[in-house]
């Protein structure tokens, strides 16, 4: 089962990352000052899925490849790991699309 889990920096901001059933991160987000702002950033995924000019693709020069999601905004919500390929990368969108809009949210702060 899919999941954002929220986690507590040592600085003492929050993160949250979305993480696949299998275990692997889709996406990880930046840092917020307050688990509420955090918590709001987790609906504002689900809500942003939805137009796809939020979802912003980066090829690096070595042709590694990952992407962002950003909000309204234009902030950036959250960052795909680096993928080998475009390829992979489409297909890590795609897995985005499927798992975000359902996953639990699991708080590791609490």
């Amino acid at each position: 089962m899919s999941k954002f889990v929220i986690t507590k920096k040592n600085n003492g901001e929050f993160q949250f990352y979305l993480q696949a059933g299998n275990g692997q991160t889709l996406l990880s987000s930046e840092s917020y000052l307050t688990k509420t702002s955090c918590e709001n950033a987790i609906f504002s995924v689900r809500a942003n899925l939805r137009d796809a000019t939020k979802l912003v693709s980066i090829v690096t020069m070595d042709g590694k490849a990952y992407f962002n999601l950003k909000a309204i905004n234009e902030r950036v919500l959250g960052t795909s790991e680096l993928y080998e390929s475009q390829s992979a990368m489409l297909n890590g969108i795609e897995a985005l699309k499927t798992y975000a809009p359902f996953a639990k949210i699991e708080d590791l702060t609490a």
